[in-house]
């Protein structure tokens, strides 16, 4: 059907209008984090929050104050989180996913690859789009805790302390120069 009443359309403006100010509102005094694509947590609370809003506006059985209420539940939920993941070992780690080393200094690496459902032609392509026309001219390629490929670009130096944290770097730590320069205290 492509048209039901006037009073169905004023009712979606007058409760899109509110619900998106309210949803700008809330996600202002949550912080940036709510809507960060850092991990997958973050990414379907996302998701949720575009639902939910949707479900507010099309739909004629949920009130605009139970909308307004999931939307700050959602928000409130991550926010304890997020909060509790900067505190807790156990509550990051359930969370959280670890940033993972699938090329180095020329190889593939390919358990890692294949762990992570990662394609040679994936991480190629990463590279290309990055503007490096050869392999050899990156020194590792990391899958990050948000699904983006990162590609750090070798160093005149060989420094690559950047990758201290990433899970399969230790298998290589040893072979690479200035390696955990960052933080090392010993």
């Amino acid at each position: 059907m492509f048209f039901d009443s006037w009073l169905d359309l004023a009712r979606i403006a007058v409760v899109g209008v509110s619900a998106y100010a309210a949803l700008l509102l809330l996600l202002r005094v949550s912080g940036k984090r709510t809507l960060s694509k850092m991990n997958a947590f973050d990414f379907v609370v996302t998701v949720a929050l575009g639902s939910t809003l949707a479900t507010v506006l099309l739909s004629k059985d949920t009130a605009l104050t139970e909308g307004l209420l999931a939307l700050g539940l959602l928000i409130f939920l991550q926010f304890i989180i997020t909060w509790l993941s900067v505190r807790s070992q156990a509550v990051s780690y359930l969370v959280k996913s670890e940033p993972k080393l699938l090329f180095h200094r020329g190889e593939f690496l390919q358990k890692a690859m294949r762990a992570e459902r990662i394609k040679q032609e994936e991480i190629l392509q990463a590279m290309r789009s990055q503007g490096f026309s050869e392999p050899d001219e990156a020194e590792a390629v990391v899958l990050e805790t948000d699904g983006n490929l990162s590609i750090i670009r070798k160093s005149s130096d060989g420094n690559a302390s950047v990758l201290s944290n990433v899970t399969g770097f230790n298998e290589h730590f040893r072979d690479i120069p200035g390696a955990g320069k960052a933080g090392d205290h010993s």
